[in-house]
């Protein structure tokens, strides 16, 4: 483990009112969250602009973003470009979460796009990888998960790939209940750590944080964390409850 980050995707949940709660109870808790953690929430877009003046001289706890178009600006009706949400004080924008990747058709090259669109306005990207249940059931899962990093991220220079945050998430294990063991979740992180210092260095590899992003929850946290190269995780559903949210990101030893 080279850093500890625990990310919050709130995907499309709660009303405005709910957000504002959680944020309110999250706020709450300031001095109970380790402060060796690197924390980040992701709430619905709606909600970036009033979250970031609440957040603004929060140093403790960062804003994300949960998609991003790959131009700064033009007539894409509906799309937010990354300029835009540097400008409302974002850090982090998740990029090629499954979801996305299902349920928009978003490709390797598109996400290399929105990749390289974030890093230019110095937003760190959260790049999501992973693999359904027939590819992981087919043992090809490995040269899967390495084809959407090789074709995404690959390209980038050194100096723009440790800056990155890559979330490892075993789509079987996204909202089913089920989650990879640690040492399942261990060996593709190794692989990725390993994969990123032969085509870079070790330095650069070190520096990329990995998470995890099959539905860590307050009760697996611990064991997943305890791997030498997994650095924190992912969060979706346990993200939008307080106490859970701060349980696993005070799950690291």
């Amino acid at each position: 483990m080279t850093r500890k980050i625990v990310a919050g995707n709130w995907k499309m949940n709660l009303d405005y009112s709910e957000a504002k709660v959680l944020l309110k109870e999250l706020m709450a808790k300031k001095d109970e969250f380790n402060a060796e953690v690197e924390l980040i929430i992701c709430p619905p877009a709606p909600y970036l602009s009033a979250f970031a003046e609440v957040l603004k001289d929060q140093e403790w706890i960062k804003l994300g973003s949960q998609n991003n178009f790959f131009l700064e600006n033009g007539a894409y009706t509906g799309e937010i470009s990354p300029t835009q949400l540097k400008s409302l004080g974002v850090k982090y924008g998740i990029v090629g979460h499954s979801e996305r990747r299902n349920n928009f058709n978003e490709d390797y090259s598109m996400l290399s796009k929105k990749v390289r669109a974030l890093l230019k306005v110095g937003i760190i990207p959260i790049f999501c990888c992973g693999e359904q249940l027939q590819v992981r059931n087919s043992n090809v899962y490995k040269e899967f998960i390495m084809k959407q990093i090789n074709d995404s991220l690959f390209k980038l220079k050194p100096e723009e790939i440790e800056k990155i945050i890559i979330a490892y998430e075993p789509i079987w294990a996204i909202g089913t209940g089920k989650t990879a063991t640690s040492e399942q979740a261990q060996e593709i992180h190794h692989l990725i750590r390993t994969r990123i210092a032969s085509q870079y260095d070790e330095k650069v590899a070190g520096n990329v944080g990995i998470l995890y992003g099959g539905s860590c929850n307050a009760e697996n946290a611990q064991e997943l964390f305890r791997q030498q190269d997994i650095d924190g995780g992912l969060i979706g559903g346990a993200s939008i409850d307080a106490e859970s949210f701060l349980t696993i990101a005070n799950a690291f030893e």
